[in-house]
């Protein structure tokens, strides 16, 4: 039986793992052995495949303290962008498919997505709060061109009047801007893009399938421009890889029109570990152990801490340092550190039910 620590290790064209690790559900699990006879090649590139996931119910709610809303919608489980840092990798293994090259090629998609959305705005028990999209996987990733998932929910919120906000580092948001104005218009949306770097090469190995950080500059300049309001994720942040880029990070996103900016420290939950020590080992092989030790100088020792509190900022001077660091480039710079703007509820117009218009009375 494999370790599932030590998965082994494969370059694939164009992909953020270097392995597929078994699932951590599987009971079995098969292994390769070389006995002498022959042995088909190893492929260097491997194509998406994508998928309806058919699905009863679209909003998510949470209760986690770290996290600034209470219902989200993931269009998309799986990303082809490939950041080999995601911490949603994890979650493929509820369908027994590995967080490693599963992840970014088996894509599933929520089938009827806008229907079951409409559906659930219309129950009569429904509470209006904003609804974040792209907490887990990206909701611009690539397939989105064609599939339209995101937009059709975009579609929904804007004629029922509903707060969102997005969270991409994908320039197709750009795409649905006259969506993002007409919700605007009444105060009901925020835009989040992520930036983890500024460094084309370093971008090309750690997300190897998302926009560049010049693409992503443009589309909050775009935003910006057009009077949506629009943050800047600086996530995750790893230490001795783009931490030291913090400050030119925040005066860059500053200049090009973000209004605030937040960060998230690199958490590494179940087997995301082991396929960000792969990656470390081949990629930056002279600095990995030091950069393990830093995560685990501001993870009490461990290198995932999952308690509320601390998973998202760390702890110990390390941890701090960074926090204080983030707080005043924020400050030098006029970005606010507030996690989310609050949007106001009070222009939903539930979708009507039975093919009735809804009575404004």
């Amino acid at each position: 039986m494999e370790n599932p620590e030590k998965p082994e290790r494969t370059l694939y064209s164009g992909r953020g793992a270097l392995s597929n690790p078994p699932p951590r559900f599987l009971n079995r699990h098969s292994a390769a052995v070389e006995d002498g006879w022959y042995r088909e090649e190893i492929p260097v590139s491997i194509a998406t495949q994508v998928r309806p996931e058919p699905a009863r119910s679209i909003i998510a709610h949470n209760e986690s303290p770290d996290i600034p809303f209470e219902q989200s919608i993931n269009p998309y489980r799986g990303c082809e962008h490939g950041c080999v840092y995601c911490y949603a990798r994890p979650s493929h293994a509820y369908l027994d498919l590995s967080p490693g090259i599963d992840f970014e090629t088996k894509i599933f998609y929520k089938a009827d997505a806008a229907r079951l959305l409409e559906d659930e705005l219309s129950a009569p028990s429904y509470v209006v709060k904003s609804i974040t999209i792209g907490a887990n996987t990206d909701p611009y990733q690539p397939v989105e061109r064609e599939l339209k998932v995101t937009r059709s929910l975009l579609e929904v919120l804007e004629r029922t009047r509903h707060p969102v906000t997005l969270i991409t580092k994908g320039t197709m948001i750009l795409r649905d801007l006259e969506l993002l104005s007409s919700l605007n218009r009444d105060g009901l949306v925020n835009v989040f893009i992520s930036i983890t770097t500024l460094d084309p090469e370093l971008k090309r190995t750690l997300e190897p399938r998302a926009a560049a950080p010049g693409a992503r500059l443009r589309v909050v300049r775009e935003l910006a421009a057009a009077g949506i309001p629009t943050g800047v994720l600086v996530a995750p942040i790893i230490p001795a890889i783009n931490d030291m880029e913090l400050e030119r990070i925040i005066a860059t996103i500053a200049a090009a029109g973000a209004s605030r900016a937040g960060y998230v420290l690199l958490r590494l939950p179940h087997e995301l570990k082991a396929l960000f020590r792969q990656w470390l080992e081949q990629h930056l092989p002279d600095r990995a152990e030091h950069v393990m030790a830093l995560i685990r100088s501001a993870r009490e020792g461990l290198e995932n801490d999952p308690n509320f509190g601390s998973r998202m900022r760390g702890s110990g001077p390390w941890a701090q340092l960074l926090r204080d660091r983030f707080s005043l480039a924020c400050r030098r710079h006029g970005l606010s550190m507030e996690r989310m703007r609050a949007l106001p509820t009070q222009h939903f117009r539930p979708p009507g039910r039975g093919g009735q218009l809804t009575l404004a009375l």
